[in-house]
């Protein structure tokens, strides 16, 4: 399998939780903030990758690789900071025991 094949999978994982819990707790500013989160990590990781590389911390398998790069960061890199800006702040909103009551409340009302 390939970094891109392996991303894409991780990715789409994360997203289908985050959409499920965005819209099951109806979060007004949950897509907000993962989007926020996601340009910061994103960028800190395109910095941070590209000044290891160049210093040769580390090396990718050339052939594993599409080819396209911003700046030294491999594309496929960039899946990672994604998967945590969407998996993180859901796991948040799932593990919140305040919002459990608060829902189980809201239900009973309803």
């Amino acid at each position: 399998m390939t970094y891109l094949g392996l991303g894409l999978l991780v990715v789409t994982a994360c997203l289908v939780v985050a959409v499920l819990t965005g819209a099951r707790r109806r979060e007004p500013y949950f897509a907000a903030s993962v989007a926020i989160t996601a340009a910061a990590l994103v960028a800190l990781t395109v910095v941070f990758d590209s000044l290891m590389i160049a210093a040769d911390l580390f090396r990718y398998d050339a052939s594993a690789l599409v080819g396209a790069r911003i700046w030294r960061t491999p594309v496929e890199d960039l899946a990672w900071p994604l998967a945590a800006a969407l998996l993180l702040p859901s796991l948040w909103v799932l593990l919140d025991p305040s919002r459990h009551a608060a829902d189980e409340e809201a239900d009973r009302v309803a």
